[in-house]
Order: structure tokens, then C-alpha cells, then sequence
């Protein structure tokens, strides 16, 4: 007989797009449904979520939507973080809101778990780092895309040498964002003004973070073009604003051990691609292109032999000369996996690295891409410790 093993769970922004979709229905509540997270001893982690925000009849629509107890819904932030009862705190508010947030769940002996960018400049991130490290608490920063299953294959094919060594990274991210005139903007207005932590550098750069360092090495420096293509949007009343902050950007990163990845970002550019983030990774004995679901592969030996004439049409398919890797098993919502990851570390302290340090990197990268673009010049990432 499985003993269920609780967690109550403070969950900060719920009635908000990820909040909601990803991590209260897609993570926690699936987590529930599969039963909790097995440790294999006979003890599952059966999460409690409390629904938290400043729009209480949002917060109990979904709480009935969902089933959850009336008690289960608060707009009192300090009253939910007094509540011996609360293991965790999520925080996946406006960034602008968040430091302060994090900062309150510190003090209260909260483990932490939080979308990123954990805070609005590097010192402040640090600074949360530091004083999570002090308390003892335990705390994960969401990494959602190193666990898409494109980057799961793509991760097995560095693990297994696949690439010999690796020379670039090319990434391509991005969809058109409608300015909301007359089609409703698929983001909030928030996004696109800098006053309230708004900007693609700001939302973009800590996932390129953490996706390079966790797949082919630490990011050593930084040379970004920061811009706004879109200067006047339509905010969710209708009513028209400027947008203060960048909506495309252009980074090249060196990584250590010599590897250059070039990753474009925009929320001004129509899709033509497969999916809407791909990365191509080009190494000595083989390439890949991998994206949210897909991964394909061109090894050395099968490497065709163009021939650049541009006085003929051509005449290969080239994406026909690629083969697909399979799945080889079963993937879960990547959000969902890396909470029942920081559970397993929250309860069983099982090893996890995805943490407020980790996070303070990511913001570190998206602070010096900003400052490379105003400067117009390659700047140095120097590493970060507590």
C-alpha cells in the first residue's frame, strides 16, 4: 500500500497563461492524476496546490473548474507564507513583481520554485541566490526546454559523440506576435514595455542560457543586437501604447571549449520553419537540427556533395537527405518532469542543479546582452558563484 507523503504547494500566478496551462493543470494536477510522484519506497508525493493571486473570483473559478477546496484560494500573500502548512512557493508572476516575492518566501523558510527571469538585474538574482543559500532552502528555476523531447534526442546524440567535436549552433526562435489592432495579441501588453520587465533579451536569453550550458558548454561571452520592430501595439483593452521594449534580438555566444552558437529571437518574424524554436548543431562527424518534438540527423558518412551553381534550379531535396531519430520512448510534458525532478529533491534531497545560482547566470546573460547591444561590443560572462 502506497503512504501518500504531502506537499502543499503556494502557487503565485496562477491565473496567468503558464501559470495556468503549463504548471497548475499540465504539471500539478497531472501529477495528481498519475497518482503523485512514485519514490519507489512505497511513498508518493502527493502535491497540494493553493491557488494564489489578487484575483480571487479568477482564482476560484479555477479552483471549482478543477475540483480544489474553497480554502485552497488566497489573495494574501504574507497569510499564505505564515502557514506552516505550505512547503513550497511558485512564483510565475510579472517579472517586475517576482524579486520582491521570492525575497517574502525566504524569510517564511519556503522552498522556492520559480519561473524565470528570477529577478530584474544580476545583483538582485544573486542576492536571492545568496539568501536562499544561507536559509538552507531548497529552490529550482524552471528550465522547461531542456526537457522538449527534440532537445531530449539531441542530448543523446552529444552524450553519445555523435557530433565528434561540436563547431556552431544555430538557433532560430520566434512567431508573429499580432499587434493587437485587429487581431489579439497572442502576449501580454506587459511584454513589450521595459517598465514592467518587458523584452525578448530579458525573456529569452536565460532560456538560451541554460539550454546551451546544459548541452555544449558554459556561455563565456555574449554579442547581441537588441531592437524594436514593432514601435506602437494594442494593449488587452484596446487602447494604444509604445512598446519600450525589444521584441527581436540577435546573439552570438562562445561557449567554452570553442563552440559558436548564433541564436536569432523575435516576436516580428513569420514562421517558416518546422517548428517554432529549431537548432542546428554542426560538428566534425555529423549534424542534427533538432526542435520541440523533432530531431534529424546527417552523419559524416552520408553527408551529400553539394554544388553551388546558381545558373540551374536545384535539383536535390535537401531536407529529404536527413534521417529522422526515433523517439525510442515516452515523453512527458517537460514542464510536469522537471517538478516531479525538484519534489523528488524537496522530499527524497535527491541531487538537482537547476537552481537560484542557475538562474542568476541566465539573467546575467540577458543583463549583457542588453548592455552588448547598447555598447555594440562582445562582453566577457564571467562566472558566477555565491
Amino acid at each position: 500500500m502506497t503512504t501518500r507523503r504531502t506537499v502543499r504547494i503556494a502557487m503565485n500566478g496562477v491565473t496567468g497563461r503558464m501559470g495556468y496551462r503549463q504548471h497548475l493543470v499540465r504539471s500539478i494536477l497531472a501529477i495528481r492524476e498519475q497518482g503523485g510522484v512514485d519514490l519507489g519506497d512505497g511513498t508518493a508525493i502527493w502535491p497540494e496546490p493553493v491557488l494564489l493571486g489578487r484575483r480571487e473570483h479568477a482564482l476560484r473559478e479555477i479552483a471549482e473548474r478543477h475540483g480544489l477546496p474553497a480554502e485552497s484560494v488566497s489573495t494574501d500573500l504574507d497569510a499564505v507564507l505564515g502557514d506552516d502548512s505550505v512547503d513550497i512557493y511558485f512564483d510565475s508572476q510579472i517579472t517586475a513583481a517576482r524579486e520582491e516575492a521570492l525575497t517574502k518566501a525566504i524569510a517564511a523558510g519556503k522552498h522556492l520554485y520559480t519561473e524565470k527571469p528570477t529577478a530584474g538585474d544580476l545583483q538582485g538574482a544573486l542576492r536571492l541566490a545568496r539568501l536562499a543559500n544561507e536559509a538552507g532552502i531548497k529552490t529550482g528555476v524552471v528550465q522547461d526546454k531542456l526537457f522538449l523531447p527534440g532537445l531530449l534526442k539531441l542530448r543523446r546524440l552529444v552524450e553519445g559523440g555523435f557530433f565528434g567535436r561540436i563547431l556552431s549552433v544555430r538557433g532560430e526562435f520566434g512567431y508573429w506576435v499580432f499587434e493587437g489592432d485587429w487581431q489579439a495579441a497572442q502576449r501580454p501588453s506587459w511584454n513589450y514595455r521595459t517598465e514592467d520587465g518587458g523584452g525578448i533579451v530579458r525573456d529569452m536569453f536565460p532560456h538560451w542560457e541554460y539550454v546551451l550550458h546544459g548541452l555544449f558548454g558554459r556561455v563565456e561571452s555574449v554579442q547581441a543586437l537588441a531592437v524594436t520592430h514593432i514601435p506602437e501595439r494594442w494593449d488587452e483593452q484596446g487602447k494604444p501604447y509604445q512598446a519600450t521594449a525589444d521584441d527581436a534580438a540577435y546573439g552570438i555566444f562562445e561557449l567554452a571549449g570553442g563552440t559558436v552558437a548564433q541564436i536569432n529571437s523575435s516576436w516580428a518574424v513569420r514562421v517558416n520553419r518546422d517548428e517554432l524554436v529549431e537548432f542546428q548543431v554542426d560538428g566534425t562527424e555529423g549534424s542534427a537540427v533538432a526542435g520541440l518534438r523533432t530531431c534529424r540527423v546527417q552523419h559524416r558518412s552520408a553527408t551529400p556533395k553539394p554544388v553551388w551553381n546558381p545558373d540551374i534550379p536545384a535539383t536535390e531535396v535537401f531536407r529529404e537527405q536527413w534521417q529522422e531519430v526515433p523517439d525510442n520512448g515516452e515523453f512527458d510534458n517537460g514542464f510536469k518532469a522537471q517538478w516531479e525532478l525538484f519534489l523528488r529533491h524537496v522530499v527524497a534531497d535527491e541531487p538537482y542543479d537547476k537552481d537560484l545560482l542557475a538562474g542568476a547566470r541566465g539573467v546575467q546573460v540577458g543583463e549583457l546582452g542588453l548592455r552588448s547591444s547598447a555598447e555594440g561590443r562582445r562582453l566577457p560572462v564571467p562566472e558566477l558563484s555565491l
